[in-house]
């Protein structure tokens, strides 16, 4: 129980290569697309009837299912309601050469986010929008962790997502590669309505506060805006990218 607790820290997330996927929605995608890299699955009684959809296949592909109480299974997580259930999962990261090597079509560069749940969501929303992966850069939060975890509600389980990436160095690989640059930034003068989005390019975002430096801006080669047409300031990170993402995949699947 000390050793799935612990994998709340990041160090030890990285002494064991191993995360903690909480709730049925992310153990279910984990059953679903990785059950060769479940360690083990922890189900409450009640839990094990209820998701028995992923329980037993769980069981039926070797993975070690352990029935334990609601107390225990509270004491070993994270989140404040687990919902029953959690599993521990052996990190398996994707890199850039593999991305590319792949003529991805649509990505998303993630240079300084910090909130869990904006990245988390982010996975969601790409994962949605039918991207080929989510780059991230180093300064961003840590996509292992179980609050990123959460948020990406098992689509963390289906698409690369490659972490520790040096945005500049990201970059050039990008524009080596035939990869459109394109920087998602209020000040572009063209929008997400009449930018040109059919050929393969890279959605490059920003901080949730400052948006993104000036240096990495000069290195994309387009500068897009997403339109406000009512008296909202700002879009949230999330929501910005999200929208960024399905402008892309109505014109490239047009």
């Amino acid at each position: 129980m000390r050793s799935v607790r612990g994998l709340s820290r990041r160090s030890a997330r990285r002494r064991t290569g191993r995360v903690l996927v909480e709730g049925p929605q992310g153990v279910r995608e984990a059953v679903r697309f990785a059950p060769e890299r479940i360690v083990d699955l922890y189900v409450t009684a009640e839990a094990e009837q209820r998701y028995a959809e992923f329980v037993e296949p769980a069981r039926e592909a070797g993975v070690f299912v352990h029935e334990v109480t609601d107390e225990v299974l509270a004491a070993m997580c994270d989140a404040d309601t687990p919902q029953g259930t959690a599993a521990v999962v052996e990190w398996a990261p994707s890199d850039l050469p593999g991305v590319l090597a792949a003529d991805p079509r649509l990505l998303v560069l993630l240079t300084h986010v910090r909130d869990p749940g904006n990245l988390g969501t982010v996975i969601r929303g790409a994962d949605a929008a039918g991207a080929d992966a989510v780059l991230v850069s180093d300064a961003s939060v840590d996509v292992t962790s179980p609050k990123v975890v959460r948020s990406t509600a098992g689509s963390l389980f289906h698409l690369p997502v490659v972490t520790g990436l040096s945005i500049p160095e990201t970059l050039t690989a990008l524009g080596a590669a035939g990869v459109r640059r394109l920087a998602a930034d209020g000040a572009g003068e063209s929008t997400t309505e009449d930018a040109d989005l059919a050929g393969p390019h890279v959605w490059v975002m920003g901080n949730e506060a400052w948006g993104l430096e000036e240096a990495t801006l000069a290195a994309c080669d387009e500068v897009v805006r997403v339109p406000i047409h009512g008296h909202a300031e700002s879009l949230n990170l999330a929501m910005a990218t999200t929208i960024c993402l399905y402008a892309s995949a109505r014109q490239q699947r047009a």
